[in-house]
């Protein structure tokens, strides 16, 4: 930041200093401005009725002569033709010469142009603009004023750093710059680049596409390589900010590539490359930058990397070669949209240094193109060479006999922006000079003209300008004088005789309609590793279902531990999240499932088993009922209190049934009937026992001469209200739990965490046990009535049976208690359904069994004297 706001206030001190050299105070009282200082800038020049200006690369070096300020310093020397550069601005004059030639575009305007090469160098480059800017006569007249200006726009320059400079100056005049190299989306910024336009998308697109391609892939572990100026520094920062929005990688490292050959600091960033476990590598720089690189690399045996290439080296010529094969080779980049220029190798082919147009002082680029070609010199310039082997220039060889990539216009992709740049200039000044007085676009409704043409109404008129190449793509630019996004996506591949191609697997475009937009052909992709496939390039893998991310600490959100989820919660591959109610998470913890029911069902083998013991019963009811109702006039039924055992059998019979209440899915009005019916019918019959063993009682202190009036009280009217009685007073229990806290289902998750256990919850824990406690005070009294009566005479010997039945009765019971309050969930209604069971076979094979044995298998038994104990069979 420190070092852009000194090349600002360094601009900003040229702009003063160029200003007054232009317009010194002398001028006045005159009618010129004098060029105080000429710059020596290599260049070529052509006069028109409108002249356009261009910055272009035609040298790879440049060097500064040291100044030690006794003397004037000397002008910088720029080294190293560039062939490359060279074509990029005969472009721009084949593009003036086809509208030159043009009869709908600017008919009757003849185009000139002025172009100056920048040396890779912010100095000479920012010299050049101003030479544009100012002219490079050294008297310029016009009107006793320095208004107005040489050319009305410039195309350039190349590299971002010098554009940022020389726009933010020639902004502050409106000067229009058409950029078809400089992609820094620091220039998108309208409030400090104002009359800046661009053919080439901007670093912010060139970002999401690279984002793009390594989300195609699942590359989420990334090492990014920048360099050191304001291109590779705003890279790397847009670069983190859309990476972190996006959430779908992190970078390893990010690394600065220094300017120049600096041995320890490639050295570090190489060893950090090969110790990094990321195996893709983004570079945004510059094609010396990577040459620099490659050496460390090569010198490292680094292999195994996926390169991927910003648009500034992708197509380079000078990296495609054999010994960088083994390391480069599969390389994905970013290359400027390719097109088509028509004519455009006719045009070079014509290009002479003994050409009229070429013939100036202004003009000796072109001497130095065709010295670097033929490896030849034109006097008087110094000899090339110093030994004998050097040649003069004749101007006249034949550049189709030499083998040079000049000439080559099979991949034109800087060129097509220059193309494209030097049309949007000439469409926005045809619009201006379409402008019919009276309706023109500034105020006072005028319209500009070429002889007072301001460079703030091209600006106007570039800001709307939208037309189509021959090549059929679209020109337009943005509010922030961008281009329409699209890049090419390349494949380096390494040929099986040892070269090199650069094939087309692709496209990345932006669309309003659909956002970022990739379409890449997988199948043509060379990759550089054993299995021909994409490599994979993740600190972690994704983690499996049922896991969930534990992100590592100090170490980026891409790398991370899985940890496997709880009971009842899912992944999402990131977070465990818990599963709905009712639903419970699968045995892998991958999605929610509905949770299991669970409740004593018919299906049940436990269910199966108690339905069929309560049927089982319910049938021996049936048949003992059956047995005594046949046998109702012998003495066994008869002297045994008929009517009560009728009821008994009865009262079994539905403590039988109500137990299937127990069995199935749980209702509202099931577990309102199950105890109710329970508890009453568990009351009926323990009631008629009580009554029958107190008449045996009462029979027997009947037969002695003391007791014979207890009898009385003890008659059928009175043992059918006692029964009655007691039974009501289980009714009013029942009725008054139910109506106070009814037993009601409930969905039991604390069992289970799997299923949910569906159970009838009593509601009144008091009017459950005192239901109980009623059942239990009868079956007590009983048992005590019975126990006192045991040892009656044989023929009252029911009395043993109800002991023994009612000792079965309170035993089930007693141990029913703590089974049934250690028991969850079914097992609970299970324990109930046996206790019920059990206890009613334990009355009906207790009181019932002796005399079913007797009338069915010895019926001698069952007469009146074996019943009074006289003459019974041995």
């Amino acid at each position: 930041m420190t070092a852009l706001l000194v090349r600002y206030i360094v601009c900003l001190c040229l702009v003063m200093l160029l200003s007054l050299s232009l317009c010194p105070v002398s001028s006045v009282y005159s009618s010129s401005c004098q060029l105080q200082e000429p710059f020596s800038l290599n260049g070529i020049y052509k006069q028109g009725d409108i002249v356009l200006g261009g910055l272009f690369e035609t040298h790879y070096t440049s060097i500064f002569p040291k100044s030690f300020f006794t003397s004037k310093p000397q002008q910088p020397i720029c080294q190293d033709f560039d062939i490359q550069g060279f074509r990029y601005s005969q472009t721009m004059l084949f593009a003036i010469d086809e509208i030159n030639r043009s009869d709908s575009l600017l008919p009757n305007v003849t185009l000139g142009y002025r172009l100056h090469d920048n040396c890779v160098s912010l100095g000479v480059a920012f010299r050049a603009a101003f030479s544009l800017a100012s002219g490079k006569e050294v008297m310029f007249d016009q009107a006793a004023s320095c208004r107005g200006t040489p050319v009305v726009g410039i195309v350039g320059d190349s590299r971002s750093t010098n554009t940022i400079a020389i726009s933010s100056v020639l902004g502050l005049f409106k000067m229009p710059m058409v950029s078809y190299f400089a992609t820094c989306s620091c220039l998108s910024d309208r409030q400090r680049f104002p009359s800046f336009f661009r053919t080439i998308p901007s670093d912010a697109f060139q970002v999401r596409a690279m984002l793009q391609i390594l989300k195609r892939f699942g590359w989420t572990w990334i090492g990014l390589l920048v360099s050191d100026d304001d291109y590779g520094l705003n890279v790397a920062r847009s670069f983190q900010s859309e990476l972190a929005q996006s959430g779908e990688g992190c970078l390893a490292y990010l690394e600065v590539l220094p300017w120049g050959n600096n041995p320890g600091e490639l050295q570090r960033i190489v060893g950090i490359m090969k110790k990094s476990t990321s195996r893709v590598v983004i570079v945004f720089a510059h094609e010396n930058h990577m040459l620099n690189l490659l050496g460390e690399v090569v010198r490292q045996n680094v292999t195994g990397l996926q390169w991927m290439a910003s648009e500034a080296w992708t197509a380079t010529t000078v990296l495609q070669i054999p010994s960088y094969m083994p390391f480069l080779a599969g390389t994905l980049g970013i290359a400027i949209r390719r097109g088509e220029i028509p004519g455009l190798r006719d045009f070079l082919l014509r290009i002479r240094p003994d050409n009229d147009t070429l013939s100036s002082k202004d003009n000796n680029i072109v001497q130095q193109f065709w010295e670097e070609t033929f490896q030849c010199r034109f006097p008087p310039s110094p000899p090339k060479w110093t030994d004998e082997g050097g040649r003069l220039c004749t101007g006249q060889e034949n550049l189709a006999t030499v083998k040079t990539e000049f000439l080559d216009v099979s991949n034109l992709r800087p060129e097509y922006n220059v193309y494209k740049a030097v049309y949007a200039m000439a469409h926005a000044l045809h619009d201006m000079l379409k402008c019919v007085p009276g309706s023109g676009p500034f105020v006072g409704q005028t319209c500009a003209s070429l002889q007072r043409l301001e460079p703030w109404q091209l600006v106007y008129y570039l800001d709307r300008i939208n037309f189509t190449t021959s090549f059929g793509d679209q020109v337009s630019f943005d509010e922030n004088g961008d281009a329409l996004p699209i890049y090419d996506v390349m494949n380096w591949l390494w040929l099986p005789d040892g070269s090199t191609f650069v094939q087309n697997v692709g496209v990345v475009k932006e669309t309003a309609a659909k956002g970022g937009e990739t379409t890449l052909k997988e199948d043509i992709i060379f990759w550089n590793f054993v299995p021909k496939k994409p490599p994979r390039s993740v600190c972690s893998e994704s983690c499996p279902p049922g896991t969930r991310m534990a992100r590592r600490k100090n170490e980026p959100d891409c790398c991370f531990d899985c940890i496997p989820c709880s009971e009842g919660e899912i992944s999402n591959m990131t977070e465990c999240l818990s599963c709905p109610e009712d639903f419970w998470s699968s045995p892998q913890r991958d999605v929610c499932v509905p949770q299991m029911i669970e409740f004593l069902s018919y299906d049940d083998p436990l269910g199966m088993s108690l339905t069929t013991a309560s049927l089982i019963g319910t049938l021996n009811c049936a048949i003992v009922l059956g047995i005594f109702t046949h046998h109702r006039t012998t003495p066994v039924v008869r002297a045994n209190n008929s009517e009560l055992s009728f009821l008994i059998l009865l009262s079994l019979k539905l403590c039988f049934l109500c137990s299937l209440l127990f069995i199935g899915q749980p209702r509202l009005w099931t577990c309102q009937l199950r105890h109710a019916a329970f508890g009453i019918s568990f009351v009926l019959c323990v009631s008629c026992i009580l009554v029958k063993t107190m008449v045996v009682l009462a029979v027997f202190k009947a037969s002695k001469p003391v007791g014979g009036s207890s009898l009385k009280w003890f008659g059928a009217v009175q043992q059918r209200g006692t029964v009655v009685f007691l039974t009501l007073i289980q009714a009013a229990i029942c009725t008054t739990w139910l109506v106070s806290s009814s037993p009601a289902p409930h969905k039991n998750t604390q069992y289970h965490n799997d299923r949910i256990v569906v159970e009838c919850v009593v509601g009144s824990r008091v009017g459950f046990g005192v239901l109980l406690g009623y059942i239990g005070l009868l079956a007590i009294l009983s048992f005590l009535l019975a126990f006192l009566a045991r040892n009656l005479p044989d023929n009252f010997n029911e009395a043993k049976f109800i002991t023994f039945s009612m000792l079965v009765f309170c035993a089930v019971w007693i141990a029913f208690i703590p089974a049934y309050i250690n028991s969850p969930g079914k097992s609970a209604d299970a324990v109930e359904v046996f206790a019920i069971l059990a206890s009613s076979f334990g009355l009906l094979w207790a009181l019932f069994g002796p005399k079913c044995f007797i009338i069915l298998l010895r019926p001698e038994r069952n007469t009146k004297k074996a019943i009074m104990g006289r003459g019974v069979p041995k």
